[in-house]
């Protein structure tokens, strides 16, 4: 081959390289950028995080954002969540459901953020010896970086605190402690000590659990009320009469009768605060220290804060209930005790008059208020009557006693006890008689139960009336203790309540919302009648 043909064929294939390469380089470029699409809105923010100076760690958090939140401009209320001792920010999510719980009650509630930190197991407060200040870290770091990332409503009347268990005491002590920053608080299940629980506090768990937060540790004794432990509790603090601390706030507490020692905890604050004419709603039902407890919670706390932020004052819904067919005054028989102005009025059993056994027996001393037609005795003649025909309770004779305001004479009832038992066909057996009691009715009620326990051997008290240092040793006999947050006696309740836990004699303990009226009263039955059912029945 010629040296020119040569060259002519590396000068062709020089070429045909290069536009193979500018080929490909070609092929290789990359398409314009496109616009990303929008993120889609996501209301449940997890694994959050941000860098504390003032604690030097990170600190997790979560946020749960209302539905309206992704399409409107508007500005929300926020409620910060608080955990229970060894919990985490995941608590409410996890085991509260929060997320479910805000969406089953969006119809009574505003929508609002909720901010949940993780609390270490600090009670929300400085530790006393300030190595770890994360009540300082919550309020001068936490607060103001939601207010900068979400759309709050940056002010006291627009937060809310609530929490459960440790977390119930700092939803109590964030709003004391910074009334700036928080006006509302929810404690559930509050998580704290009286003086003489804090006292018996065994060493171990003393040092473990309170001594690192308040000091003290390996004290006892009054050694342990250190300065900044008396600053810290309600059930210091409050016994300082200038102490202004607590009023203003709106605070909902709510404990379960079957607490190991919390209700008494809780209780006790109640009572002072009463005490002290300090306004805040108190609710005791049944139950133990748990999440199925504190979601029951729920529906009524969330309420209860919707309305605070709104700045509206929380309700008396005090629903009147339906009792069912008004019973016959054919069916009420009245009778006089003999020898006294005393009446009382007797509804017997539908099959009473075709058969030959005897009948339970559901007596029930009943304080009436004046000129309230129609008559609440009918009323609760009325409610027993249609559940005994439902068959929610066995068939009895039921006793309604009116009394006065004045103490009763305990002969007299026990005269009325005997006029009625010989003449209808009642049963002998204790386990088959009740005692009921409101206001007035409640002295006497106790003191049959309590005189005659061969003869009757369950006691219902509704805001009722007692002797001082009410005394019950006998564990054979039971009883249902019911009062309003707002009731006069709540104090006598409170001993008995305490007596009867001391002394191992079964029990059922509640408070509810109200006055003590005789609505009131009517409600408290009608919540009661599984109590009256199990104890009707030998």
């Amino acid at each position: 081959m010629s040296i020119q043909s040569t060259a002519y064929i590396r000068l062709v294939l020089t070429l045909l390289g290069g536009w193979l390469l500018v080929s490909v380089l070609a092929s290789c470029k990359k398409d314009p950028p496109k616009v990303d699409d929008p993120l889609p809105f996501v209301r449940l923010l997890k694994d959050q995080q941000f860098k504390s100076n003032i604690l030097k760690r990170n600190i997790d958090y979560a946020v749960l954002l209302p539905v309206e939140y992704e399409k409107s401009t508007d500005s929300f209320p926020v409620v910060y969540l608080l955990h229970g001792f060894g919990d985490n920010e995941t608590a409410w999510i996890t085991g509260g459901l929060i997320q479910y719980y805000t969406d089953q009650n969006a119809a009574s509630t505003v929508p609002m953020i909720y901010v949940m930190p993780v609390g270490f197991n600090s009670y929300y407060v400085n530790k006393y010896n300030g190595q770890f200040p994360y009540m300082d870290m919550f309020v001068d770091e936490l607060v103001p970086l939601v207010d900068s990332l979400f759309r709050t409503k940056p002010d006291p009347n627009h937060r809310a605190v609530m929490g459960y268990s440790m977390g119930g005491y700092g939803a109590m002590i964030m709003p004391v402690k910074n009334p700036d920053v928080f006006k509302t608080g929810i404690a559930l299940s509050m998580s704290f000590r009286t003086n003489e629980q804090y006292l018996g506090e065994p060493q171990s768990v003393f040092d473990y659990q309170w001594g690192p937060i308040f000091g003290g540790s390996g004290m006892s004794g009054e050694a342990r009320f250190t300065d900044y432990y008396k600053h810290y509790s309600p059930f210091q603090f409050l016994q300082n009469p200038d102490d202004q601390s607590m009023n203003g706030l709106n605070l909902f507490f709510d404990c379960g009768d079957d607490e190991e020692s919390l209700s008494e905890t809780n209780n006790l604050l109640h009572s002072m605060l009463r005490d002290r004419s300090i306004q805040h709603e108190y609710r005791m039902r049944s139950g133990y220290h748990g999440w199925d407890y504190w979601k029951k919670s729920l529906p009524e706390a969330l309420k209860y804060i919707s309305y605070a932020v709104q700045q509206k004052p929380y309700p008396i819904e005090n629903d009147r209930i339906d009792y069912g067919v008004e019973i016959s005054s054919d069916k009420i028989l009245l009778h006089q005790v003999e020898a006294s102005e005393q009446i009382y009025r007797v509804v017997l059993p539908p099959d009473y008059g075709t058969t030959t056994i005897d009948y339970p027996v559901i007596l029930v001393f009943h304080e009436e208020e004046i000129n309230v037609p129609p008559l609440a005795s009918n009323k609760i003649l009325s409610l027993l009557n249609n559940q005994i025909i439902a068959a929610k309770l066995p068939a009895s004779i039921v006793v309604e006693v009116p009394v006065g305001t004045e103490q009763v004479d305990f002969e007299l009832i026990q005269n009325i006890i005997s006029q009625f038992d010989n003449e209808y066909r009642t049963s002998d057996k204790r386990d088959e008689w009740i005692a009921i009691g409101n206001n007035s009715g409640g002295r006497p009620a106790f003191d049959l139960v309590s005189l005659h326990s061969e003869k009757i051997h369950a006691c219902l008290l509704f805001d009722a009336l007692l002797p001082e240092n009410p005394e019950v040793t006998d564990t054979s006999l039971t009883y249902y203790l019911d009062i309003t947050d707002e009731g006069l006696h709540y104090k006598s309740n409170n001993e008995l309540y305490l007596n009867l836990r001391k002394n191992e004699v079964p029990y059922e303990y509640r408070v509810r919302q109200g006055l003590a009226s005789d609505n009131d009263f009517l409600n408290g039955i009608f919540e009661a009648i599984s109590f009256i059912n199990k104890n009707l029945k030998s």
